[in-house]
Formats: C-alpha cells, sequence, structure tokens
C-alpha cells in the first residue's frame, strides 16, 4: 500500500485554535513553516526533533505511484530541531518524492533516538521495485533506515525496501514504505506501511519479520474493495514491554475499523483497541495511557473532510476521550520530558506544517 495516498488532496488550513477537553490545558505553536512533518522524537538532551519529508522537487518526469499520481523527485528532506526556543534545520538534503505542488510527500518519515548515540530515522518509499529504480540512483536510499549522529552526519543502515522485495511477507504485491521506528539497544522496529509489516532490524542491518497484519473487512462494501491493507505506520513500546502497532488501513479508508495490536515476539499479533479512523501516531504517557493520532475521519472515499483529525487519549479499557481537535491532518505524538504532549499539524502540506504543544 502506498501511504501518499492517505493525501490525495491537500485540505485548507486550520483556522484558530484547535479545542481541547481539557479546559485547563493551553495550546501553543512550538515549531512552524515545516514541509510535510512526520515523526516526532526527544533526543536525551531534551532538543524536540521533527522527520519532515519534504516537498519533492523539480526533476521531470514525475513517476506514476501504485495509485496513479504523479510523484516529482527533489532532495528536500531534512531534520528539524527545536532546542532552547531555537528552531534550526540540522540536516537537509534527504530523498523525497511528492505530488507538483509538494503536498503529500514521502521522504523522512519515523524518527527515534536510541541513547546518546543519534537518531534513526525512516526514509519512505510507496511502491515496488519499478517503482524504485524509476528514481535512478535516488532511489537507493529510499525504503532504508539512516542513522544521523548528533553532528548532523547520516549514513544508511539498514535497506528495508530490499528485504520486503524478496520476501514479500503478505503475499500481494511487493511494496515497501518504512513508517514508524522504535530505536532500542536490541535493534530498530519498523513499522512498514507498505509490506503490511512490523520488522526487526539488527544491529548489524539484518532485517527479520515480527508481525504480518491481516488485512481489513470494508463495512461500505460494494462501495470500494470488499477488504483493505492493514497498513501499519507507527510502533511504541508498551507500560507492559509489548510493542504496539497502530495502523492507518488502505483504501477506502473507512471509518472506525483501524486497530491498535499488540505484538509480542513468537506470537501472532493481537488486537488491542479497535474502533479507530487513519492512525498515523501512537505514543504511551508517563501512567501507561496511550495516545493515538487520527490523521482523518469521517468519510468513505478520500478526499477527507477538512480539518477532521484528531488527538486521543486511549485507556487500558480501550475506552477514548478527545485531547485535542480539530485538527489538519495531525501524523505523530510524543510525551516529552516536561510531561507535555506535542503533535504535528497541517502534516501533508508544504510549508505551513506545524507542532503543537498542549500543556495541561
Amino acid at each position: 500500500m502506498d501511504t501518499s495516498r492517505i493525501a490525495a488532496v491537500a485540505v485548507g488550513t486550520l483556522v484558530g485554535i484547535a479545542t481541547v477537553a481539557a479546559a485547563e490545558a493551553a495550546v501553543t505553536v512550538v515549531m512552524w513553516g515545516l514541509d510535510n512533518p512526520r515523526g516526532l522524537a526527544f533526543a536525551p538532551n531534551g532538543a524536540l526533533y521533527v522527520a519532515e519529508a519534504g516537498v519533492g522537487g523539480t526533476q521531470r518526469p514525475c513517476i506514476p505511484n501504485g495509485a496513479g499520481e504523479p510523484r516529482c523527485y527533489g532532495p528536500t528532506g531534512a531534520i528539524t530541531r527545536l532546542w532552547k526556543g531555537k528552531q534550526e534545520r540540522v540536516v537537509d538534503g534527504l530523498p523525497s518524492h511528492a505530488l507538483p505542488d509538494g503536498t503529500s510527500a514521502s521522504g523522512p518519515n519515523g524518527i527515534s533516538f536510541q541513547g546518546t548515540g543519534g537518531a534513526y530515522v525512516t526514509l519512505g518509499l510507496g511502491g515496488g521495485p519499478a517503482f524504485q529504480d524509476a528514481f535512478g540512483a535516488a532511489g537507493e536510499l529510499m525504503g532504508t533506515i539512516i542513522h544521523v549522529s548528533a553532528s548532523g552526519q547520516w549514513r544508511m543502515v539498514a535497506d528495508v525496501a530490499s528485504y520486503e522485495f524478496a520476501a514479500n511477507v503478505d503475499g500481494g504485491v511487493p511494496d515497501s514504505n518504512p513508517f514508524g521506528i522504535l530505536a532500542e539497544a536490541g535493534g530498530r522496529y519498523v513499522a512498514d506501511a507498505g509490506a503490511n509489516a512490523l520488522f526487526h532490524v539488527a544491529p548489524n542491518g539484518k532485517v527479520e519479520t515480527l508481525a504480518v497484519f491481516p488485512r481489513v473487512s470494508h463495512p461500505a462494501f460494494p462501495v470500494g474493495p470488499p477488504q483493505s491493507e492493514a497498513v501499519p505506520t507507527t510502533v511504541a513500546r508498551g507500560p507492559d514491554g509489548a510493542l504496539y502497532v497502530g495502523q492507518l488501513t488502505g483504501f477506502p479508508f473507512a471509518s472506525e475499523v483501524a486497530s491498535v495490536y499488540r505484538v509480542v515476539a513468537g506470537q501472532p499479533p493481537a488486537v488491542h483497541c479497535t474502533g479507530f479512523t487513519t492512525i498515523l501516531g501512537i505514543t504511551f504517557g508517563p501512567e501507561g495511557e496511550m495516545y493515538v493520532v487520527e490523521n482523518a475521519q469521517g468519510s468513505v472515499l478520500p478526499p477527507f473532510p477538512a480539518n477532521s483529525g484528531r488527538l486521543l487519549r486511549v485507556e487500558d479499557n480501550c475506552s477514548r476521550s478527545v485531547v485535542l481537535e480539530p485538527l489538519d491532518r495531525p501524523t505523530s505524538v510524543v510525551v516529552g520530558p516536561d510531561g507535555a504532549i506535542y503533535v504535528t499539524n497541517h502534516g501533508v502540506s508544504a510549508g505551513s506544517g506545524e507542532v503543537l504543544k498542549i500543556t495541561p
């Protein structure tokens, strides 16, 4: 599944401040001017980093993806840092492809720190071998994991796409789009939205399959296909030690059919909570509560209604409450060392992406 399909039409700009469930909470914009912001992560020193998928570029011809969209390449992906009140790009020149207007980009997707050793970043692809090859030498970096040092130097450390193309773990059309990432001492965990799988990447770069997620029945059939792909997008370590994976689901992105899966090595993935729509981010708070980002909702078929994304708090019993709405295509959430919640906004937009801080 090509996750760029989630953003076939860019929606309007969010006007005013989003509604906060807790009346005493405050929302402030702490980062702005971002290009298609995706994953968020805090470094050990407390700096906040955001992966920017970029705006594609001017290389022509643009390459059609599996959905028939023209994807235009340019080295515009970046990593941006907020540190001591100063926002600056610390890495640029990373691969990016986008629609001709620079929206709905695929590039740097997820970011995660493993101690003080630097960050690991997934670089998206959203297609198979022919799609990758069509970008020439630039395509060789798409569908990989890079390591970014504290100095901003980076290098490729794992080729996730090549593994998926050889293994084709879900038995469908070979497709790779590394999205969410969790870096730990024993390796990296990657939610590959194209492969419909959760991979483990060892420190030496070896990729193994931890879980393959099943297709999702589409309740509005015959409007759309009878089933859609799982499309896992985000992975986090839960307070019980298990891995938790959120799913976008595939076309036509039906409402309330996405799930959060609990994954334990050696066991099939199990649904933890369900009834969500287009999940792109999950994280856990200090009390074990889970936060879920819904990218958009309320439509059987794209384009999605404007400003229909939201941030939810989910309890152990799967009951949920709205923390923040409306949001314009949010893509990630993280809880900071200060106890505040940080969420991206305008996540498929060029130049208007931002990070919001929610202070209880």
